[in-house]
């Protein structure tokens, strides 16, 4: 296992934390962690790369060991820390970005909002969240004042070993090494509740319980496309064969084409035997899309 060292990027009010792999000298990396995910998750496609990288991995605002903020989150604050990280990172030059689901969705919005600082992207898994009606505000406006009086909270497992059980039963890829290593980073001690809605303390996942509260505003799919369209580097897009985002798309006929078509220069890469996590199903596979893509 190659070691990965911590370190703390400060911003105006807020501490992130940046796991690093890899010497300095070496070819520079961005890798972006998913929903409820964190940066130590990508350390199963790191132990495969053949090359040397100066891999970054962020742990985002509210999850794993930078700060949590106690309150909603509004998803363009992790645009802003993206890019006060590559500006601290790699204040010259295009970046190589990586990343998995939310991850993926960030690095491509970035990639458009700022096209001159980005060489390359591979999103694994993250083409965008299912698309909105208006119709549907008056509800998400309602669910947004009831969560800001009643905040939402993370389930409470007994130990690890529960929380590894339920990472096991919601990923048949998955292998029992892996989820007890990613039962040491994706959890924490702290106060949770039981199915039947008794607050204990127990073992939770480890990110703010705020990231749960649904935005008060819709997604609007509208937008991402046209930030998608002014993209000017290479795409390459990645899925899990047997991922449930992929079955969503399927029921959506023309939605994936649609999303696709924003991209002047996309690929399509797909893992078998691997769901929406792939980067924990098929490291292996990942790492070398990762590393055939970024040194071509």
């Amino acid at each position: 296992m190659r070691l990965s060292r911590s370190e703390y990027l400060d911003l105006p009010g807020l501490r992130l934390h940046i796991r690093r792999w890899g010497q300095a000298q070496a070819p520079t990396l961005f890798l972006l962690h998913g929903w409820m995910d964190v940066s130590a998750s990508f350390q199963f496609v790191v132990d495969e790369l053949a090359e040397d990288w100066n891999i970054i991995a962020p742990d985002w605002r509210g999850f794993g060991p930078s700060d949590w903020l106690g309150r909603p989150y509004f998803f363009a604050e992790h645009l802003g820390d993206l890019e006060a990280i590559v500006d601290h990172y790699a204040p010259a030059g295009q970046v190589r970005l990586a990343g998995h689901s939310m991850g993926g969705i960030l690095a491509c919005l970035y990639a458009g909002i700022r096209p001159q600082r980005v060489a390359k992207v591979i999103s694994l898994e993250g083409f965008g969240i299912a698309p909105t009606q208006p119709e549907m505000a008056p509800e998400r406006y309602q669910q947004w004042l009831e969560a800001l009086q009643s905040p939402p909270r993370m389930h409470a497992y007994a130990d690890r070993g529960a929380f590894t059980r339920r990472l096991l039963h919601g990923d048949r890829f998955l292998t029992p090494a892996r989820a007890e290593f990613l039962a040491n980073h994706l959890a924490r001690v702290g106060e949770g509740e039981t199915k039947g809605g008794k607050r204990q303390q127990g073992i939770i996942w480890n990110g703010d319980p705020w990231h749960k509260a649904p935005a008060p505003y819709l997604f609007r799919l509208e937008e991402s496309m046209a930030v998608w369209k002014q993209i000017t580097c290479p795409v390459l897009w990645v899925a899990g064969r047997q991922s449930w985002v992929v079955r969503e798309f399927a029921a959506r006929p023309g939605d994936w084409e649609a999303r696709r078509a924003c991209f002047a220069k996309v690929e399509e890469a797909w893992i078998e035997d691997a769901d929406h996590m792939l980067h924990h199903d098929q490291p292996a596979a990942v790492a070398r899309l990762i590393e055939d893509y970024f040194t071509t």
